[in-house]
C-alpha cells in the first residue's frame, strides 16, 4: 500500500513533479470587470456560455456588443449531458467561434470547456470521453476559453477536464486533456454572494473535500500540498461560519479554497469520494456537491482504518483530522464519524431521498473502483468498505 508521510522530513529530498495551472488567474473582488477585455483578445465571434440566475451576465454580453463583439449565448441549466454538449458544440461551429466565454458553476464551466476542446475537431464528444467513449485525445488546440466561476465548489475554472453526464449508461464521465485548462479564470467572491444557504453547503462540502483528497492522495506533490494545507482549515473555518448565516469573508475564503482545490485535483488528483461521487450522481441524479459532502466522513474513517491496519504512515489523517476538528468543534479523535451528525445539524440532506428499490450499492462500489479518481485514493478500499460508507451517507 503506497502512502505518502505528512513530516517535514518529506521536503529534504523533493520528487521529480510537474504542475498544470491555467495561463492566467484573476482572483478578487471586482475581477470580473477584467472579462469583456480579455475576451475580445481572443476574437470578436463569441460563444457564452451562462446560465440565468446571475443577472451580471447580461451586463457583460451589453459590455462585449459594446466593443463590437457578436455574442452567441448558450443558456445552461442542470450538469452537461451529451446530448447538451452536441447541441452546443453544433452552435459554436455553425457561427464560427473564435473563443469561449462560460459564466457560472461547475456545470456551466464544464459545458464551455467541453465546447471549447471539441470545437476545432471533427470528431463527436463520444470520441474522446472516458469510461463510456473512445478517450481519444483531442485532435488540436481548443478554442481560446475564459472560465468566470459564480460558485465555490468544483475549481472547475481551473481544471483540464469537464465532467459530462451520459443518462443512458447511468454516469458522469470526463472528457479530459491537459490542453482543456482555461486560458485565464476569472474567481470574484461578490458573484457568490447570497446565494441560497443549500447551494453554499452543497458547493462548499465539495470545495472542502476537493483540498482534503488531493492532500491525502498519493500524486500530492510540494506544490499542491502548499495549497491543500493552508486551504483545508480556511475552508472548514468558513464552511461552519456560513452554516449560519451569511458573512463576506468567509464567501472570499470558500473562493479560495476552490480555486485552491481545483489546481490540486488537476494535480494530485482526487479520490474514493469523487470515484463513488461519479457512480452514484450518474445513477440518482443528486446534486454532485451534496453527495461529495455526505460521503467526506465515511471515506475518511475508511481510509484511516485501512491504513491502520496495514501499520502506514497516518500522519496526513491526523492532521486532517485536527484541522476539522478545531473548526467544527468535534473531537479530533471522532471527527471523521461525526460528521454524518454535523451535515444533519445543518439540514443537509442524506441520500436515502435519491435511492429507488433498484439501487444496487454494491454494483455502484464495483463500478467506482475502476474510475479515474479512484485510483489516487491512498489506499485500496474493498467493495465492502465502499457499500458501508455509501450507508451512512444514506
Amino acid at each position: 500500500m503506497e502512502t505518502r508521510g505528512g513530516s517535514d522530513d518529506e521536503l529534504l529530498s523533493l520528487p521529480p513533479f510537474s504542475f498544470l495551472s491555467p495561463g492566467r488567474i484573476e482572483f478578487g473582488r471586482g475581477v470580473r470587470a477584467q472579462t469583456a477585455q480579455r475576451a475580445v483578445a481572443h476574437g470578436k465571434r463569441i460563444l457564452l456560455v451562462r446560465g440565468r440566475s446571475v443577472p451580471w451576465v447580461d451586463a457583460l454580453t451589453e459590455e462585449l456588443h459594446s466593443m463590437g463583439a457578436e455574442v452567441t449565448s448558450v443558456f445552461n441549466s442542470g450538469e452537461p449531458t451529451v446530448s447538451g454538449v452536441e447541441q452546443a458544440l453544433q452552435k459554436a461551429r455553425a457561427r464560427g467561434a473564435e473563443v469561449v466565454v462560460a459564466v457560472g458553476g461547475g456545470a456551466v464551466l464544464d459545458l464551455g470547456k467541453a465546447v471549447a476542446a471539441l470545437a476545432p475537431g471533427p470528431g463527436a464528444i463520444m470520441d474522446h470521453l472516458e469510461g463510456v467513449g473512445a478517450a481519444k485525445p483531442l485532435h488540436g488546440d481548443p478554442l481560446p476559453f475564459i472560465a468566470v466561476s459564480t460558485t465555490a465548489g468544483t475549481g472547475a475554472e481551473v481544471t483540464k477536464n469537464a465532467v459530462i453526464a451520459v443518462p443512458e449508461a447511468g454516469r458522469k464521465v470526463s472528457l479530459r486533456d491537459d490542453r482543456m485548462v482555461p486560458d485565464v479564470a476569472i474567481v470574484d467572491a461578490a458573484l457568490t454572494d447570497g446565494a441560497p444557504r443549500a447551494q453554499t453547503l452543497a458547493s462548499g462540502l465539495d470545495a472542502l473535500t476537493q483540498v482534503i483528497e488531493p492532500f491525502l492522495s498519493h500524486r500530492a506533490n510540494p506544490l499542491t500540498d502548499a495549497l491543500c494545507r493552508s486551504a483545508i482549515p480556511l475552508g472548514a473555518m468558513a464552511l461552519a461560519r456560513l452554516s449560519k448565516g451569511e458573512d463576506t469573508q468567509a464567501r472570499d475564503d470558500m473562493a479560495f479554497v476552490s480555486l485552491s482545490g481545483g489546481l490540486a485535483l488537476a494535480n494530485a488528483g482526487l479520490g474514493a469520494v469523487h470515484g463513488l461521487a461519479g457512480v452514484l450522481g450518474g445513477r440518482l441524479g443528486a446534486p454532485h456537491g451534496l453527495i461529495c459532502g455526505r460521503l467526506m466522513g465515511p471515506v475518511l474513517a475508511a481510509n484511516a482504518r485501512a491504513i491502520a491496519e496495514a501499520g502506514a504512515d497516518l500522519s496526513r489523517f491526523e492532521a486532517v483530522a485536527q484541522w476539522l476538528g478545531i473548526a467544527f468543534e468535534r473531537d479530533a479523535a471522532t471527527v471523521f464519524e461525526d460528521l454524518p451528525t454535523l451535515l444533519d445539524s445543518w439540514k443537509v440532506p442524506r441520500l436515502a431521498q435519491w435511492l429507488t428499490p433498484e439501487t444496487d450499492l454494491e454494483a455502484i462500489a464495483r463500478e467506482a473502483a475502476g474510475a479515474s479518481s479512484m485510483k489516487a485514493n491512498p489506499c485500496v478500499l474493498s467493495t465492502e468498505a465502499l457499500v458501508q460508507a455509501m450507508q451512512r451517507a444514506i
